[in-house]
């Protein structure tokens, strides 16, 4: 006969809400119980009523995050790993991660529908904005989420992020420590804050350099590949007097139109021009042997359990110990950098 909550609970001498609590993986319950009711629950073959449970404790048990097809987001290796993580850390809480479509940029229909329903305990905000409606929407509903990035005003609400402005920072420097004085810039839309954040640390470095900005050669595009296809084009389009020897994409999925455009230009990386990109190459991208020089994020994975860390005090009604987290990124080597061409 099965054995419901109430069997194992008098089985160990505690109350069902205990059980169920050390189930959940609630750090109010000391680890030893929560590892005797484990190990009781094992031995016993009991399997929890999932709803029965998500009932007694007002809980949807899963986390949500919503993103638009509409741009390329999930063809972000770093993305993805750092979903990974979440997910991997959500679980063992017994916590699921439910990724929701919106069907246009236009997020907040698919978060009120979210919140007003009931339908996640917490939700992470991905892809920040400069001002960002999703975090204010949250804010003003009293729901609990954590913001994976900042906003003009990271302050508030807890927030995962990386040093944005570092990232360019340590690009410029690569390059100008190869010897180039010409670096064209390719950015997304600077509505998006890390975009924003990264714009800003690469005319920083250019200034501290010294160097001159040409407005010619900062692009913006939209999050696509084609977009750093566009922009390579257009940078190969300019006389060769006036044209960059180096450049710096602020994210892959439109470094990855850029290096298909130079290599379809006949150029060959690190020599007839350099190029980093940041969050890097994703290692399936089939490039012939190139290693694309990168800023990058330690471990996205890793970015996704912090995240899911955060979560799951929120949803435990614990407080955070660091409701804001800033990582420092990296620079890794490529041979797609190299000194300059002679002209």
């Amino acid at each position: 006969m099965p054995v419901n909550l109430k069997d194992l609970s008098a089985h160990l001498g505690l109350s069902p809400t205990t059980v169920s609590r050390a189930l959940s993986g609630y750090s109010d319950v000391s680890p030893a119980t929560r590892e005797r009711v484990r190990q009781a629950a094992q031995e016993l073959g009991y399997q929890p009523n999932r709803a029965a449970r998500q009932v007694a404790l007002g809980r949807a048990d899963a986390v949500g995050i919503v993103y638009s097809p509409a741009t390329e987001f999930l063809g972000n290796p770093s993305f993805l790993q750092m979903l990974e993580g979440l997910a991997r850390t959500l679980d063992e809480a017994g916590c699921d991660l439910l990724l929701a479509a919106a069907p246009t940029e236009d997020e907040l229909p698919i978060y009120d529908r979210m919140v007003r329903g009931r339908r996640v305990d917490a939700l992470v905000v991905a892809h920040t904005l400069r001002e960002d409606p999703r975090i204010r929407y949250l804010q003003d509903s009293g729901f609990p989420f954590v913001a994976y990035g900042r906003t003009a005003r990271a302050d508030g609400f807890p927030w995962f992020d990386f040093d944005n402005e570092a990232c360019s920072r340590l690009a410029v420097q690569a390059l100008v420590a190869a010897g180039h004085r010409m670096i064209a810039y390719v950015h997304a839309p600077l509505h998006y804050n890390f975009a924003f954040q990264r714009h800003a640390g690469f005319l920083a470095a250019m200034r501290k350099a010294r160097l001159p900005v040409d407005p010619a050669c900062v692009l913006a595009g939209s999050l696509e590949r084609r977009a750093g296809y566009a922009a390579a084009r257009q940078l190969l389009a300019m006389p060769a007097a006036q044209r960059p020897t180096a450049v710096v994409v602020d994210n892959n999925i439109g470094g990855i139109g850029m290096i298909r455009a130079l290599l379809d230009a006949g150029l060959r990386l690190g020599h007839d021009m350099s190029l980093v990109v940041n969050e890097g190459i994703p290692e399936d991208t089939l490039f012939g042997g190139i290693e694309v020089a990168a800023v990058t994020q330690p471990t996205a994975f890793e970015s996704g359990r912090s995240i899911g860390r955060m979560v799951r005090a929120l949803v435990e009604r614990q407080p955070l110990d660091e409701p804001h987290q800033l990582r420092q990124p990296a620079y890794v080597p490529g041979n797609s950098v190299g000194p300059p061409a002679p002209r």
